[in-house]
């Protein structure tokens, strides 16, 4: 008797876990930023953080602000002051760690609420006001974009965000666990180069005005740094990279530029 041979059937591959997606939701991001940090966000996608109610916003090209916390950060340390003042972990620099995020060519530098009204006066008595600097300020009714990643190396699972406590890691796995560092495909996209940390008050951390603008660049016991130091060195920076880029134009076409 001749039976037939059953057709083999494939093996059914293992079906595998769905994965957790790398780019964080809008829900997660909004959430994230209302219950661990106590943001107030705008409504609609994408998330956007509302200015002016815990801090205000200075824009500036992110040559000119590296640069200007590379100046601020000196004195640091060896090795820190590349960072800026207080991307630095250390004891004893509570207050320096204020938050600064980028987004394409634009850095964002978070400042004490109120600082967008008093930036124009300041220019002016900096003895700033006569040019136009590529700076600006976001205040009361603004917005920013939401940055959804760290820049990559500050914020690996694990890892202390720049500035905490020597003792306090970062709380990954719990509701205020920190937003994922940088992946491949965010170019573009808001990111935190110095991130805010759950659990921490942000208003401690801002620029702000000193009596008499006598508070060092680095703070003053613990304090944030000062304001006027901060859109001093800001301004000159923006400036220079202006005058920079101008010389650069003219010896491309060998045209002179005049400043103002």
């Amino acid at each position: 008797m001749v039976g037939s041979v059953p057709a083999r059937v494939p093996p059914v591959p293992p079906v595998p876990f769905p994965r957790r997606p790398l780019t964080p939701s809008d829900d997660e991001v909004r959430h994230w930023y209302e219950n661990a940090l106590g943001w107030p966000t705008v409504p609609g996608d994408p998330v956007r953080l509302a200015v002016g109610v815990l801090f205000d916003v200075l824009d500036v090209p992110a040559e000119a602000g590296r640069a200007a916390l590379e100046r601020l950060g000196r004195g640091l340390g060896p090795g820190l002051e590349r960072l800026g003042p207080g991307l630095g972990p250390g004891p004893g620099r509570p207050g320096h760690a204020f938050p600064v995020a980028v987004r394409g060519g634009r850095m964002r530098l978070l400042v004490a609420a109120g600082s967008a009204e008093e930036l124009p006066g300041l220019l002016d008595w900096l003895e700033w006001g006569a040019l136009e600097l590529d700076l600006a300020a976001i205040g009361a009714g603004g917005s920013m974009e939401a940055p959804r990643w760290v820049a990559s190396g500050l914020a690996e699972p694990g890892a202390r965000l720049p500035g905490s406590g020597a003792g306090d890691p970062c709380p990954v796995g719990s509701r205020a666990r920190p937003l994922p560092p940088c992946r491949d495909g965010s170019q573009g996209a808001a990111v935190w180069l110095r991130p805010p940390e759950p659990g921490r008050e942000v208003e401690a951390s801002l620029p702000t005005l000193s009596a008499m603008g006598t508070r060092s660049a680095l703070g003053d016991g613990g304090g944030p740094p000062d304001l006027v130091r901060l859109v001093s060195t800001v301004a000159t920076q923006v400036h220079r990279v202006r005058l920079r880029r101008g010389c650069a134009a003219t010896r491309a076409d060998g045209q002179p530029l005049a400043f103002s």
